[in-house]
């Protein structure tokens, strides 16, 4: 499958080296352009290129950077790119220590909504809830006793199983977690939200979660502080 990746950070970079594993074919971009991705390209055998042809790169684009940085992302930014192409979202808001505040999503709307009015592209909820070292380290094969479940929110079913899919291949349960309008359940400071609960666990705890945002995820007129001191 062919793979673009917007962001080349903790996930987005692990997702660059454990597809290339997998023999897919990648391409990464970040905001400093494709120079700046040298290393990971030779280490990993991904194509190092620009966001415009990340997005252009082939069947699924995972949208991976900071919340706060998605609007400096070209407004046309997936002008002309197949509907069929699956975007994918992994991004979580935090007010305090890193995205400032957010108007839409502080009124309301879940992080992955405004994500896709932002891209105007539908996008699916995936990645977003485990450490990126869990994700690196801690994929197993199918059926495996205790295997880590990840949870995948979207409105449009097929793309959504095309995200199932290489979550399977990347060693981890998928569990359905609704449209994206739910995927607030596995936003942080939810139950699901870093914890690595096998499927049942995951289903249990997307179950209990509290649609009130806490106060430790909205901002405050400091916002935003950071990860240390978060305001």
């Amino acid at each position: 499958m062919k793979i673009g990746i917007i962001g080349s950070g903790q996930i987005g970079g692990t997702l660059a080296r454990r597809f290339t594993a997998l023999k897919h074919d990648v391409s990464v971009a970040n905001s400093r352009g494709p120079e700046s991705l040298a290393d990971l390209a030779r280490e990993t055998g991904a194509k190092a290129v620009t966001v415009r042809e990340a997005a252009r790169a082939g069947d699924v684009v995972i949208v991976t950077i900071p919340e706060g940085q998605i609007p400096k992302l070209p407004r046309d930014l997936f002008a002309g790119v197949p509907d069929n192409v699956v975007v994918v979202d992994t991004g979580n808001y935090y007010p305090q220590q890193r995205d400032g505040r957010i108007a839409g999503i502080e009124e309301g709307l879940t992080e992955s909504r405004w994500v896709a009015k932002q891209l105007g592209r539908p996008v699916v909820k995936a990645f977003n809830n485990i450490y990126a070292r869990h994700l690196l380290e801690r994929g197993r094969p199918t059926g495996t006793p205790g295997r880590i479940a990840l949870p995948v929110a979207g409105d449009d079913q097929r793309a959504k199983e095309v995200v199932m899919r290489l979550v399977d291949q990347l060693g981890f349960d998928p569990v359905d977690a609704g449209g994206l309008d739910e995927s607030w359940r596995q936003q942080p400071g939810t139950p699901v939200y870093g914890a690595d609960h096998d499927a049942a666990g995951v289903k249990r705890a997307l179950s209990e979660a509290s649609p009130e945002r806490g106060r430790e995820w909205r901002a405050t007129p400091g916002s935003p502080g950071n990860f240390a001191r978060p305001a």
